[in-house]
């Protein structure tokens, strides 16, 4: 058991206690406390830096050792203020622990000088703070920011007597590159970094993060009916225990007072408070209305579980007699299931996480992962540090460029020319993988042709980036293998979002990368369960499994299942119902757990659009912008009060479990989507528990047949799983791609449908934030989530901001052809000259009011990454 171990870690494991303080499993080695010394062949050396290995005679306790780690401890404590019985510690304090141990003799420490100086303690997080007083420098916290978090926010400063821990500057936490995650805090091991609310928990619930897609596990430490402490997951694949600043502290809108508690219905144009009965009542009336007649839409949400995207699918097809349903993958990953399908034949990250620390080269292209996706986005960061080369192509100059080694500027909508011009340097300089292209693709030479059109004097002028940096990115792709290919929402929100994709698949299987550990194409999930929703057909062309809903077979299999009359034409995505609506195709809709009048395109006229509905329900856990529009408003429960799954951005289904009974009358949606059906006499929903909904689907849904909670009880499951014997599948397209043959698609470079002009000169970009997730409907609940970032900004540059005479945080104007927001500029240097950026968290400023609706012609996402806008000083 020894083997790769240090002394340390061999004694801990088999229960042999060695007192340590600067020691951490997560963390490399330091040495530098000097209590972990112990003795071999009659020389002391330090247990955490030697390594251990079997028959060696090691003592861990003698005299001379007491008096080494005896001086040690004196020296630590006699600087240590504090009183252990009023600090938050006491009990759980590390050097408590090894104090008592070691046995201090409180006499001899009074012939050691204490310290005079008294730092002041930094409160400014709105989460922990920091009491340098009580900091032993052990190190435990610049260690986890550099080797855990990636960052290296902080660092040992001053040095000598004076060694604290600061950041940059000595500037307080929040003005400094600190990101807020908690890691630090958790690993310090007395009372120098604490929570602010430090309540302790009286029995934990394992369940998983409700938001960005990376699928993190998280135990809920529970009081009562309240959540009051988030820990990760040490033993989860995905996330190790690590934890962002959402995922650790973002969950206070669980127990917010503002939560939806009781149906409501609008009479009079005002809402009432009604039972359960009544609303089912009067949604079972009204919707019969709409049966069979294609006049219903049902947008499901990313943010639910499979089961209840499952059964909010089945309920618009068997029962409403409609395809016409869709959730925001429409807004987000739609092209990844258009082109990824094309050049693979399966629209989904074909790697795993816990590949990163595998690869040669990463190229992150179109993806902010650092806001969007912190636990990658670190692992990326842990790899850079560690040698694998990082390629960062974005039109800003984002947090990762720190640590890139090719960082291409590209202008905002120039996704295809760019990656053409590297796939066309590849051919030329003759990198490519010529074996695995005869071997494994096709149509490669018609693909061949179409590189013509991107001569690198072509690609320079329409990117911007320099044909030396394009040469340079290519060799280092195509010679550094194996390469991983990340990106997000930068690819896919154009109106040539499905030919962005498709360009990462041929730059893939052009350099071989792809079919094998630590390769592929990784397109990253923007909410919790994006994948899933996908996964379990809440999408107008395919039911759940990504089964074609006009195949012939496919349709008669799913009549006879859920014995219904089905339709077998193509239903309306969800950026086709708004313009139906107008023209009277769509007369009501079911919207959960969406807030499109912030999440949408041009939002102004989708408000006009819900507006002439004849009937609308929205069911949320809060009362949102769209839900105030409704006429009836069911309460959900959260993810904390239901039981199910998530599936995660590398097709991960892992399981979420109830930690509280929901609040007030507020019900999972699963059953109310059942109790629906039920009010409207229609068979097929008499599930008792989602658990039963997970058996229908495993039934009905090939990749997911192997799929029970019995089998993901302790780690989740990476889909196809085909059986019940199945491990599942870790990375796609291992000896033949889900098509077949890898497809090469040739492409022209298209531009984005608007462009800056003499009226709307600059090009507006869009985003996230760390701190807030989608339309703030549950991060902006958290108060201080809402310290950290509480309104919207424009981003412009310095040359930009000086020819407009404006000054830093000066209320601005944004007009785009669409409409007008207001925000605060911040100047800086992450924007190119020409272009401006915005995140859409904010019902204060409605970003999407103003951008563009330009649709993808094939995935029909709209084109939120690129408008035309004009920016003036409010007056």
């Amino acid at each position: 058991t020894a083997k790769g171990k240090n002394i340390l870690e061999a004694a801990l494991e088999n229960h042999i206690y060695i007192p340590h303080l600067c020691c951490h499993p997560d963390l490399e080695p330091a040495g530098v406390c000097r209590l972990c010394m112990v003795e071999i062949g009659g020389r002391l050396v330090v247990a955490c830096k030697t390594d251990a290995a079997q028959g060696l005679e090691v003592i861990t306790q003698s005299e001379a050792i007491d008096k080494v780690r005896q001086v040690a401890m004196e020296l630590l404590i006699v600087n240590h203020d504090g009183e252990c019985l009023s600090c938050e510690k006491d009990s759980d304090c590390q050097m408590q622990e090894a104090a008592n141990y070691i046995g201090i003799d409180k006499q001899r420490l009074e012939r050691l000088r204490r310290s005079s100086r008294k730092l002041p303690i930094d409160k400014s997080n709105p989460f922990f703070e920091l009491d340098q007083n009580k900091c032993i420098l052990c190190g435990i916290c610049v260690r986890t920011c550099s080797e855990i978090q990636g960052l290296s926010a902080i660092d040992f400063a001053f040095r000598g007597y004076d060694t604290q821990i600061s950041t940059f500057a000595n500037k307080p936490w929040t003005e400094s590159s600190c990101e807020s995650c908690g890691e630090c805090v958790v690993r310090c091991p007395v009372g120098a970094l604490k929570l602010k609310k430090n309540i302790k928990p009286s029995r934990t619930v394992k369940t998983t993060c409700p938001y960005c897609g990376v699928g993190c596990s998280i135990y809920l430490g529970m009081r009562v009916n309240t959540i009051v402490d988030i820990t990760g997951d040490r033993d989860c694949v995905v996330n190790k225990g690590h934890l962002c600043v959402k995922g650790r502290f973002g969950q206070g809108f669980v127990n917010h007072p503002d939560r939806l508690k009781t149906p409501l219905i609008k009479r009079n144009n005002k809402f009432e408070e009604a039972t359960w009965e009544q609303a089912l009542e009067e949604i079972a009336k009204k919707f019969k209305k709409y049966q069979g007649k294609g006049n219903f839409a049902a947008v499901s949400s990313a943010k639910c579980t499979n089961e209840e995207n499952y059964l909010i699918q089945k309920f618009a097809r068997a029962i409403m007699g409609t395809n016409n349903v869709d959730h925001c993958a429409r807004l987000c990953h739609a092209p990844t299931v258009a082109g990824l399908v094309q050049n693979f034949g399966s629209g989904a990250m074909t790697n795993s996480i816990n590949e990163i620390k595998g690869a040669a080269c990463i190229l992150a292209i179109g993806t902010n992962t650092t806001e969007a996706h912190p636990i990658i986005g670190a692992k990326i960061r842990q790899a850079a540090d560690k040698g694998v080369k990082l390629i960062v192509a974005n039109p800003r100059e984002i947090e990762l460029c720190r640590q890139a080694d090719i960082f291409m500027q590209h202008r905002a909508g120039t996704d295809v020319a760019l990656l053409m011009g590297l796939m066309r340097v590849i051919v030329d300089e003759k990198l490519l993988d010529e074996e695995f292209i005869k071997q494994r693709c096709e149509n490669f030479e018609e693909f061949k042709k179409s590189l013509k059109e991107f001569d690198l004097d072509t690609v320079e002028k329409i990117t911007t980036v320099s044909k030396e940096k394009i040469i340079a990115a290519a060799r280092m792709y195509a010679t550094f293998k194996p390469g991983m290919i990340f990106y997000s929402m930068g690819i896919t929100q154009h109106s040539h979002g499905t030919d962005n994709v498709l360009a990462t698949g041929n730059l893939a299987m052009l350099t071989g990368n792809i079919g094998k550990p630590s390769t592929g194409v990784n397109p990253l999930r923007g909410q919790n369960n994006v994948q899933g929703a996908c996964d379990l057909g809440a999408l107008p062309n395919v039911y759940s499994g990504y089964q074609k809903v006009d195949d012939p077979q496919v349709h008669e299999k799913f009549e006879k299942e859920w014995k219904a009359k089905l339709d077998n034409k193509k239903g309306l995505t969800l950026t086709e119902m708004f313009p139906a609506i107008d023209k009277g195709r769509i007369k009501a809709m079911y919207l959960v757990g969406e807030n499109p009048l912030l999440s949408d395109a041009d939002s102004s006229h989708v408000k006009e659009s819900i507006e002439k509905l004849e009937f609308f329900v929205v069911q949320d856990i809060f009362l949102t912008e769209t839900a105030q529009l409704a006429d009836v408003v069911l309460p959900a429960a959260t993810f904390a009060e239901k039981e199910g799954t998530f599936t995660n951005t590398e097709r991960r289904v892992q399981r979420v479990r109830r930690a509280i009974k929901p609040i007030g009358d507020s019900r999972p949606d699963w059953q109310i989507v059942c109790d629906i059906a039920q009010a409207m006499e229609s068979p097929g929903f008499d599930f008792e528990s989602a658990r039963e909904v997970m058996d229908e689907i495993a039934k009905n849904t090939p990749i997911y047949k192997g799929i029970s909670y019995k089998r993901i009880e302790k780690q989740g499951l990476q889909w196809p799983c085909l059986d019940a014997k199945h491990k599942g599948t870790p990375f796609l397209h291992k000896e033949k791609f889900s098509r077949g043959k890898g497809r090469f698609i040739p492409l022209h470079y298209k531009p984005s449908v608007e462009l800056p002009d003499k009226d709307y000169p600059l090009l507006l970009t869009t985003g996230r934030s760390l701190y807030h997730f989608h339309t703030g409907t549950m991060t902006r609940k958290v108060k201080g989530l809402e310290q950290l970032k509480s309104r919207e900004q424009l981003e412009i540059s310095a040359g930009d901001a000086k020819n407009l005479g404006i000054k830093d945080k000066q209320k601005v104007k944004i007009t785009s052809r669409r409409g007008q927001v207001e925000a605060r500029a911040k100047i800086t240097r992450a924007c190119p000259p020409g272009t401006v950026y915005m995140t859409f968290h904010f019902k204060e400023t409605l970003t999407n009011m103003i951008t563009s609706p330009a649709l993808d012609p094939i995935a029909k996402i709209p084109e939120t990454k690129v408008c035309a806008v004009r920016v003036d000083i409010s007056v």
